[in-house]
């Protein structure tokens, strides 16, 4: 049996993995912030505040085989409209968290031969979009944290990044709060839809299974096609 370990499990895309991984024979410890989950036969679940200077990982097993971290935020505005805290905030959450979460589970992944950790990026990262300068600029620290840690980590750990596009998850929650707004922004896809949690969560197990072994320091961008189709 493997274990596994979800930051941010209680709701969108982490709630769509744990789920998917609780299909599987495997052990799950997942994490909730702001959304409370019961333990189930398979997962339990632990207050974690990513932001927090104090980590308690006491409760984890001696050997971890997976780790995905999906906590996240998505604040648009215009970039004149930021304030310095507002970048040093939503670094903290999106890449500190994942850094401080990475360096205390790493002798855990050393004594586990395979490994795999993925992190979460955002097509922002690579198109241009008004209002994105929080979000691209702290994702983009992702993709060089990924990059940099895959060739330094391999054979034994692989580090993947996934890229989505809109997603329906609470996180878009205001741009995604009606059906037509839900019918506009997944006219702008190549697939016609917005992306669903699973889409991505399914990616995410995939790079957490032994069917990835030979995929690291990637960024995987399941999008629809939004990045690289031009209509």
């Amino acid at each position: 049996m493997k274990n596994y370990v979800v930051i941010g499990g209680s709701s969108g895309i982490g709630e769509s993995i744990v789920s998917l991984l609780e299909k599987t024979d495997a052990k799950i410890f997942a994490t909730y912030n702001t959304h409370p989950k019961s333990n189930t036969n398979q997962t339990t679940y632990h207050h974690l505040d990513v932001a927090d200077s104090d980590f308690d990982l006491s409760n984890l097993p001696d050997e971890i085989h997976g780790l995905v971290y999906c906590p996240g935020t998505i604040n648009l505005k215009p970039f004149k409209r930021f304030k310095d805290e507002d970048f040093i905030e939503d670094y903290k959450i999106q890449v500190l968290g994942a850094i401080r979460i990475i360096r205390l589970l790493l002798p855990k992944f050393i004594s586990t031969h395979p490994a795999s950790i993925v992190l979460f990026s955002t097509v922002a990262v690579q198109q241009g979009f008004t209002f994105h300068s929080q979000v691209a600029s702290s994702k983009g620290a992702i993709e060089g944290l990924t990059r940099a840690l895959s060739a330094e980590f391999a054979p034994k750990i692989r580090v993947n990044a996934i890229a989505p596009s809109l997603t329906n998850t609470n996180l878009v929650g205001r741009i995604l709060n009606t059906p037509e707004k839900i019918e506009i922004q997944g006219s702008r896809n190549p697939m016609k839809r917005v992306g669903k949690p699973d889409d991505i969560a399914e990616a995410a197990v995939y790079l957490l299974s032994d069917k990835s072994s030979w995929v690291t320091g990637q960024i995987l961008h399941i999008d629809g096609g939004y990045s690289t189709i031009k209509g």
